[in-house]
Order: C-alpha cells, then structure tokens, then sequence
C-alpha cells in the first residue's frame, strides 16, 4: 500500500480496536513517534490519520497530554 493511503489504514485500525474492545473510551493512543514506528510510515502521514479520525469524533486531542479515544456513541459516520 503506498505511503499516502497508510493513513487510512491507521485509522481504521484505531476505529477497529474501539470496536472490539481493545481500546475504550478515554484511552490514551500511542504517541505518533510510537505509531510511525509500528507502521513504517512518516509523521504527516500519522498526522493525517489522527486529522481523520478527530474529523470523524473518534479522538480528541489534549494539549501536551495526548490523543484519547472518545466514544463511539459521539462518534460523526462516514459519508
């Protein structure tokens, strides 16, 4: 899968793992150096995943705390 498409892929995978329990509501997600290494994949390409899916409601961001999960019940659904 090409580079640009990888972002998907990440989000989906965060959106999978709420899901099935693998992660809740109020979970810290790793952090983007973590996540680029786990992927193989650049830091835009960790920033656009984590622009999806805070579009999308799934994440929010806490200033110089991190990413958590929202829940799913808030979430936005895909066009």
């Amino acid at each position: 899968m090409p580079e640009s498409a990888e972002y998907l892929r990440i989000a989906d995978d965060v959106m999978a793992d709420v899901r099935s329990g693998k992660l809740k509501p109020g979970d810290r997600l790793p952090s983007i150096t973590e996540t680029r290494a786990d992927y193989g994949v650049s830091y835009g390409t960790v920033q656009l995943a984590y622009v999806r899916l805070e579009a999308l409601r799934v994440i929010r961001r806490q200033q110089g705390k991190g990413v958590f999960v929202t829940d799913p019940k808030t979430w936005m659904r895909e066009p």
